[in-house]
């Protein structure tokens, strides 16, 4: 796109478009002085200079020694490689939690997390007409929801600290936790037994069982999830759902990489 058409554009898509307008200049070449970027994106020396100084700081350019030369990081690789990563995922885990949906009939779901959230990247919808109402796509809190406290529950308590540092901890219940200090010994709990729980946390009348599912290094890359409303969840069948989960998500894991499944 031409400058004077970004010129055109409000100010918060022209940025978004300068900003990779220079990350593609970058790709292109190894090394890029500012003189050679703003010739190349037609953009002010300023302006490249002061968009270059924000990307620095936030990971995606480095600046070369010394030097005036501005060059890509890995940062951008490693997104992409986390998408490819999700895609793989949800292929392996397809086949995985149809078996489950044959087996329950209920929903089932493939969680990630997506910075202080739990994202569901993958879905099978319940065969009864009464079902949980979700979607691909959707955020959920980590610490109301079983995938979340399965997603969370393998990570240090300083990193499970620095993730939540700035969530709300909103009470969708009465049920739910209400603050990290309060999660932590749930959490503990969660990696001891293998499985997260959310019993009517998120949701009245609504009770989910989720498990880990590892990558090759070993860490939690997802949860495996079953949701049930309250009138259909049997509490005696409780260690035979478990089973169904683990079952599924140590074969998904070794399609991953990982060999070594704990439960």
């Amino acid at each position: 796109m031409a400058n004077a058409e970004i010129d055109k554009q409000p100010d918060s898509v022209s940025s978004v478009l300068k900003v990779f307008g220079i990350l593609q200049a970058l790709g292109e070449e190894r090394e890029n002085g500012i003189t050679e970027l703003s010739q190349r994106v037609m953009m002010s020396k300023s302006t490249v200079y002061r968009f270059l100084q924000t990307m620095k700081t936030l990971g995606y350019v480095s600046q070369e020694g010394e030097s005036e030369k501005y060059a890509l990081t890995l940062k951008l690789f490693e997104l992409g490689a986390r998408a490819l990563q999700n895609v793989d995922l949800i292929r392996s885990a397809d086949v995985q939690m149809r078996e489950l949906s044959r087996l329950t009939r209920e929903t089932i779901h493939l969680g990630a997390l997506e910075e202080d959230s739990i994202v569901y990247i993958h879905k099978i919808d319940s065969l009864y007409n009464l079902r949980m109402y979700s979607r691909i796509g959707r955020r959920n809190p980590l610490h109301s929801t079983a995938i979340g406290k399965v997603l969370l529950a393998w990570r240090s308590q300083a990193e499970i600290k620095e993730i939540l540092h700035e969530v709300t901890f909103t009470r969708s219940t009465s049920r739910t936790v209400g603050s990290t200090e309060e999660l932590l010994p749930v959490l503990e709990r969660v990696k001891t037994q293998g499985f997260g729980e959310d019993n009517e946390e998120q949701e009245e009348g609504l009770r989910c069982i989720a498990v880990p599912v590892f990558d090759r290094f070993g860490v939690v890359i997802a949860g495996l999830s079953i949701s049930f409303p309250t009138i259909r969840f049997s509490e005696a069948r409780k260690n035979d759902y478990v089973a169904m989960l683990h079952r599924a998500a140590k074969q998904l894991s070794a399609q991953m990489g990982f060999h070594d499944y704990p439960f």
